[in-house]
């Protein structure tokens, strides 16, 4: 994010335009939710089944290379997934912060002073619940695990819901899952590096100044952030930290402002339709229809008005809600139970703690720190919004997937401990998604309630 922007008035919509973008956003999310657990399903039956060998052997040791002569790279396709595919989704996700920095939920303290704390306090008491339960033991390195939020799967039981999950809420659940984001981007950068190679850091700031520079420069073309982001993205997969962070460097650097001013735009369209409307037919001058050319000219207009944050945001969105995470979970949801064993990896301290981390540490965390916070004054609830609401979405809040698989990837590299995290994921996603789900549920309107 440049320094020009956040010094500048924030970027304001209008609530209808605000409306738009977040029914817009929560419906993808809610969507992507049914299709993860459809590629969450497959993955488990796929991996135990007949042909579950096939499944390991697909991902672990497939290679893809990439690249010409002495220049490529080979990796297997669950490197490609985890590094590259989901470096696209990490990109979405820093797109997403900047939004809401800048024009959301949280671009006041007033607004953001609700999710914040409740973020913290469910990023925390997890975390906790985990170290207490793993403390001396081969697992401790998984602490980060039960701190993460699978925001599509939560928005997809809010969706299931209803009336029964208030918009105040659904806003608050999607403001919540934004920190959560900022919190797991920071521990993985952090906390689950490798050795980190200095030169190919420095190699990798170069880029990102550059990317910078093309903000401060008022450059609005797409193209050039996405070649320097794929030399920043090269340059951190070499430097030992993981390379998603390379997506959501690159994606604080895309300008947040259009092109030109409505009065511009405005001026523009209207033209358009003046002209598309004056058109005789389909009457054709210097070869291409005059509808047409209104239609062109109406096209360049908007995409003028949209920044260049929006625009990718809207265009990438569909693409990893729907293809990215899904793909993720295919290749990640899969565990085997056949060949026995299973008892020792249910009763495994990582399993242990992230079930009680997610399933507990989470709702747990989420209400005491909000209700910490409007006792202090230092927030307020949402009008229509009760405590009670707020510990099914903390309960919901537990269902980690996506994000707790892909930190599990990188704390554990032994297979035993990695399934035993699995479980640990899949059984607490599905308890605290289930109790959650009850009690919106069964939640009375705050109407209703003495």
């Amino acid at each position: 994010m440049s320094v020009n922007e956040m010094k500048r008035e924030p970027v304001r919509f209008p609530m209808t335009g605000v409306k738009t973008i977040f029914q817009e956003f929560f419906q993808l999310e809610a969507g992507a939710g049914i299709l993860l657990l459809v590629f969450s399903g497959m993955a488990l039956v796929w991996s135990n089944s007949p042909w579950g060998q096939s499944y390991f052997d697909l991902w672990q040791k497939t290679y893809l290379t990439v690249g010409l002569g002495e220049w490529a790279l080979a990796k297997p396709l669950i490197l490609w997934i985890n590094d590259g595919l989901m470096a696209i989704f990490f990109f979405v996700v820093g797109l997403e912060i900047k939004r809401e920095v800048l024009a959301g939920e949280l671009s006041s303290p007033r607004k953001a002073a609700l999710p914040l704390a409740a973020a913290i306090g469910g990023m925390v008491f997890p975390a906790l619940i985990y170290v207490a339960i793993n403390v001396g033991g081969p697992g401790g390195g998984g602490w980060g695990i039960p701190m993460a939020t699978d925001i599509a799967f939560t928005l997809g039981v809010l969706a299931l819901l209803g009336t029964k999950a208030p918009l105040p809420l659904k806003i608050f659940v999607t403001a919540l899952a934004i920190v959560d984001d900022i919190g797991a981007v920071l521990v993985i950068a952090f906390f689950y590096t490798a050795d980190v190679s200095l030169m190919a850091l420095a190699v990798g700031a170069g880029f990102l100044l550059a990317l910078v520079a093309l903000n401060q420069a008022g450059v609005k073309n797409t193209i050039p952030y996405v070649v320097l982001g794929i030399g920043l993205w090269l340059a951190i997969l070499y430097s030992g930290v993981h390379a998603t962070i390379a997506g959501v460097l690159v994606a604080m650097t895309i300008p947040a402002r259009a092109h030109a001013d409505h009065r511009a735009f405005v001026k523009t369209a209207q033209q358009a339709l003046t002209d598309y409307e004056a058109a005789i037919g389909d009457q054709i001058v210097n070869g291409v229809s005059q509808r047409q050319a209104a239609t062109w000219a109406l096209e360049a207009a908007s995409e003028k008005a949209e920044s260049p944050l929006q625009r990718l945001e809207h265009q990438l969105h569909p693409w990893v809600s729907y293809l990215i995470m899904p793909v993720f979970a295919l290749a990640n949801a899969g565990v085997s139970f056949v060949g026995g064993g299973i008892e020792s990896v249910i009763s495994s301290p990582i399993t242990l703690g992230i079930i009680g981390g997610l399933a507990v540490g989470k709702p747990l965390g989420i209400t005491l720190t909000s209700w910490l916070a409007v006792r202090l004054k230092l927030a307020e609830l949402p009008e229509g919004i009760t405590f009670r609401h707020i510990l099914g979405a903390g309960l919901l809040a537990g269902i980690g997937f996506t994000m707790a698989l892909f930190i599990a990837n990188l704390a554990f590299i032994d297979a035993a401990q990695l399934d035993a995290a699995k479980i640990g994921i899949l059984a607490a996603s599905a308890v605290a998604g289930l109790l959650g789900w009850n009690l919106l549920r069964t939640t009375p309107d705050s109407t209703q309630l003495p």
